[in-house]
C-alpha cells in the first residue's frame, strides 16, 4: 500500500514538474513569434512606408490613376 501512495505522489509531482516546463516551452514559443515579427516590420517598414507616402502624395496631387 505504501509503495502504491508512493507511485502515486510521484505521479503527481512529475505532472507538476511538465507544467512548469510547458510555460516555459510556451514563453519562448512567443518570444520567437515576437522576434518574426520585429524583423518582418525592420525589413518591411521602408517599403511599406514608401508605398503610402506615394499613395498620399498621389491623393494629394489629384493625378491618382483612379481619375478619369
Amino acid at each position: 500500500m505504501v509503495d502504491y501512495l508512493r507511485i502515486m505522489l510521484n505521479a503527481r509531482m512529475s505532472k507538476m514538474e511538465e507544467r512548469g516546463a510547458s510555460a516555459v516551452e510556451y514563453g519562448l514559443l512567443i518570444a520567437g513569434i515576437a522576434a518574426v515579427i520585429v524583423v518582418a516590420v525592420m525589413a518591411l517598414g521602408p517599403i511599406i512606408k514608401d508605398a503610402f507616402h506615394k499613395t498620399c502624395t498621389a491623393i494629394a496631387s489629384g493625378s491618382g490613376s483612379c481619375n478619369q
